[in-house]
């Protein structure tokens, strides 16, 4: 079969060449210079509208069946005696508080440390 023959636009084949992405998508205000480096106090984390706290960080901590009823029964006892609601990461971020406070005060004569060492 004989081959076909395309018109050329005559030039050497080539495509154009086309701006990057770095040309179309150039910022077009400059950025603010940095302040200088101060010593200003930790900024609060925000209140959501409910009052709680909202966090930056995560941590993921895997309990025994008897652990997590241990704490859904003080989250119900604290809710009927205070009359709040409690939520668990509330409840465990107050726990854990307590814990570190502890641990601060008394080294390892606080009470996470030696439930630690006896572990």
């Amino acid at each position: 079969m004989p081959r076909r023959v395309t018109a050329s636009s005559g030039g050497s084949g080539r495509r154009p060449a086309m701006p990057g992405a770095d040309e179309l998508f150039r910022a077009t205000v400059r950025p603010a210079p940095e302040p200088e480096a101060e010593t200003q106090p930790e900024p609060e984390p925000p209140k959501v509208a409910s009052g709680r706290v909202k966090h930056d960080e995560k941590m993921t901590v895997y309990v025994t069946a008897a652990e997590l009823m241990a704490v859904e029964h003080a989250r119900l006892t604290l809710r009927a005696e205070l009359g709040r609601s409690v939520d668990r990461g509330r409840f465990v971020r107050a726990a854990l508080a307590v814990a570190l406070a502890d641990l601060d005060a008394r080294g390892v004569h606080s009470d996470v440390a030696r439930r630690l060492s006896e572990s």
